[in-house]
């Protein structure tokens, strides 16, 4: 199984520094390193994701990988997610395929309609045609992503390409190519009908709960003929990692705690308390906070349920300090992937 990382990039006050709130330039340095730690360490893929708020730094995380690329060997690269809906899918193509090049074949792009909003009156869109945008933008990557000669026929929110070719050409053949959703069975069945590997975002709830749904994806590609073998299935959620596991779970509250009941604010979602939030540290609960064993356990048994080739870990949900965020990363390159890998050799 591949094991990495996934930030949004947030930039919020440290609770466990006084609030201190670092400037973009700083949380930018600081995310490198943490980019670069991950690489060193032999983690698999490091995900970034986009968003047009205050509290986040990567409204451009292809910009910021190519940074990454630039001071990595061999880690994937990898967005989480490209909002394609407000994207431009020639300019996302084309920003990939120069990611890859720069990165000597380490892109990959997680296309996904993403749970914020921000970007759809950003850029002039309505979020009435929120499922449209994404279908037809879709489709129009994966014709760009074809290579050679493009001849699109345009659409309601795309216009023509007659006959001509996007440059640069990438490295790789294709570049690989996610559908990230957050539990959507309409969503699942589009990865499976276009043949593209799924992943999935279990940020609540009972993990286990999402089993039906992996089967639901890997039946629907067998049922249009596509082979599972070329269908990777990744699992994503928030976590923290510590030497202790009390440490972990007092150290990740305040900023997880901060950053969920922000966002459940402009949502309506009641306030999150640390009796829910530590229900979801449990074996069966759908976050990863703990000490390197307790991640280890709930990895292996996740993988019974789902049969997953991929794990993403989020760190951090809100500003924790770089010092903390770096053991962690730490620990899980050093403690949790070699005894993950050892458990499923051969599986």
């Amino acid at each position: 199984m591949e094991l990495g990382l996934y930030s949004f990039a947030e930039n919020t006050p440290d609770p466990l520094n006084g609030g201190a709130l670092q400037s973009p330039a700083e949380r930018l340095r600081d995310l490198l390193e943490e980019i670069e730690l991950a690489d060193q360490l032999g983690l698999d893929f490091y995900g970034l994701g986009e968003h047009h708020r205050p509290d986040f730094v990567a409204s451009a995380p292809v910009t910021i990988l190519a940074a990454a690329a630039a001071r990595t060997k061999s880690i994937r690269l990898s967005t989480a997610v490209t909002v394609l809906s407000s994207e431009d899918p020639i300019r996302v193509w084309q920003q990939f395929a120069t990611l890859d090049l720069l990165s000597n074949g380490r892109a990959e792009i997680m296309a996904g309609r993403g749970s914020f909003i921000e970007s759809f009156p950003l850029f002039g869109l309505d979020l009435n045609d929120y499922d449209s945008l994404f279908e037809e933008k879709l489709d129009m990557l994966l014709k760009l992503r074809e290579g050679g000669k493009v001849t699109w026929e345009g659409g309601e929110h795309t216009r023509p390409i007659p006959g001509i070719a996007v440059y640069p050409a990438p490295v790789q053949d294709p570049i690989p190519l996610w559908i990230a959703v957050g539990g959507t069975p309409n969503s699942v069945a589009r990865a499976a009908f276009h043949g593209l590997p799924l992943m999935i975002a279990i940020i609540g709830g009972q993990p286990r709960q999402f089993a039906p749904l992996v089967d639901f994806y890997r039946e629907t590609a067998t049922k249009v003929g596509r082979d599972l073998k070329t269908l990777p299935v990744g699992i994503s959620s928030h976590g923290f990692i510590a030497a202790d596991s009390q440490d972990a779970r007092d150290w990740a509250y305040p900023a997880h705690s901060e950053a969920m009941n922000r966002i459940g604010k402009e949502r309506g979602w009641p306030p999150t308390t640390r009796g829910q939030f530590d229900a979801a540290t449990t074996p069966e609960g759908a976050y990863f906070m703990g000490s390197p064993q307790e991640i280890i356990d709930k990895i292996l048994r996740q993988h019974e349920w789902f049969k997953h080739d991929r794990f993403g870990l989020q760190l951090s949900v809100g500003t924790l300090p770089h010092d903390k965020v770096m053991k962690a990363i730490e620990l899980y390159g050093t403690v949790v992937k070699p005894a993950v890998d050892k458990a499923l050799a051969g599986a």
